[in-house]
């Protein structure tokens, strides 16, 4: 048995969440992938980007990986160069939590950040991000992860349906999930559906920046979610349903799962949460909603959603 520190990725447990779930719903099951080393679902994602490059011959042994960020990839990718001995250079903004950036930062990485509008992402934010990103990876020896665009990026959550069909006992009717590279979404639905066809697939993405329901990009903070335009491998076909929450809202959940379920997490848990209970409440009982606790609350102890509690 191999003790790496990158085999503590994955296996994380599922809980039924009991308090916040009103009667007559369906059982809401939350995957919490904020025990991953990094407290993040993005610890697969990061791996698979990593090991998929070292395969294709596209990342050297003395190579550097650059990427653009929200923070969590950021993080959970400082995690894995760490571990396996490259360098990293990330693009990332103020717009985001002061912890994420701070961890990618104590992990070794070279952060640079690139100012927002009054803390909100906003698809111009992503853009020029990217645009940065891509300046940097033309220096030689130098891989871009390039996370809305690499296919390696949902292999990396194959592993993470898998655990969330073995944990049900095989039964999940609903798969509930919020969308920003649609890596994860995509990677976990495509193994379920194999699993059994009939799973509904839930897309979630922030009120104030409707672009997959055919609405205009705005500023929102909802970390890691709605960059503000459709992402390159979103596929309509892939999901059933989209549901939109607020940032307000987002909070508000957020905060009622740390004091009623004991579940600290980010904000796009909370719109996970509230969209999964919308469904529970219209499928009722004797059906399994399956969704993510994408990430920590120790990621946002100086935001907003923490530090005026």
């Amino acid at each position: 048995m191999q003790l790496d520190i990158i085999n503590a990725i994955g296996h994380t447990p599922m809980i039924e969440l009991k308090r916040v779930v009103p009667k007559g719903s369906a059982r809401i099951l939350v995957k919490m992938e904020c025990n991953n080393p990094t407290g993040s679902m993005k610890d697969r994602m990061a791996l698979a980007v990593i090991e998929g490059a070292e395969k294709k011959g596209e990342l050297s042994p003395h190579g550097k990986v650059v990427e653009y960020t929200g923070g969590s990839t950021g993080t959970s990718l400082a995690f894995v160069c760490a571990a396996l001995g490259y360098e990293l250079q990330i693009v990332t903004s103020d717009a985001f939590s002061k912890e994420k950036r701070d961890h990618m930062r104590a992990l070794g990485a070279e952060i640079i950040e690139i100012p927002s509008e009054n803390g909100g992402t906003t698809k111009e934010l992503i853009e020029k991000m990217i645009r940065k990103a891509k300046e940097l990876s033309l220096a030689p020896n130098t891989y871009f992860a390039d996370q809305f665009n690499n296919l390696d990026a949902a292999n990396g959550y194959e592993s993470l349906a898998e655990e969330i069909w073995n944990q049900s006992n095989n039964k999940v009717d609903v798969f509930v999930q919020s969308v920003g590279t649609a890596q994860c979404i995509t990677g976990v639905s495509r193994v379920l559906k194999r699993k059994n066809e009939r799973i509904k697939i839930i897309a979630v993405e922030p009120k104030e920046s409707p672009v997959l329901s055919g609405g205009k990009p705005g500023s929102h903070k909802i970390e890691g979610v709605g960059p503000g335009f459709v992402p390159p491998i979103w596929r309509n076909e892939l999901v059933d349903r989209i549901i939109c929450f607020s940032t307000e809202e987002a909070l508000e959940m957020c905060k009622r799962l740390a004091k009623e379920e004991a579940l600290f997490a980010g904000t796009s848990t909370g719109a996970n949460i509230l969209a999964a209970i919308e469904i529970g409440v219209q499928l009722g009982e004797g059906h399994t909603i399956a969704t993510i606790a994408c990430d920590t609350g120790l990621k946002y102890l100086s935001s907003e959603l923490y530090s005026n509690n």
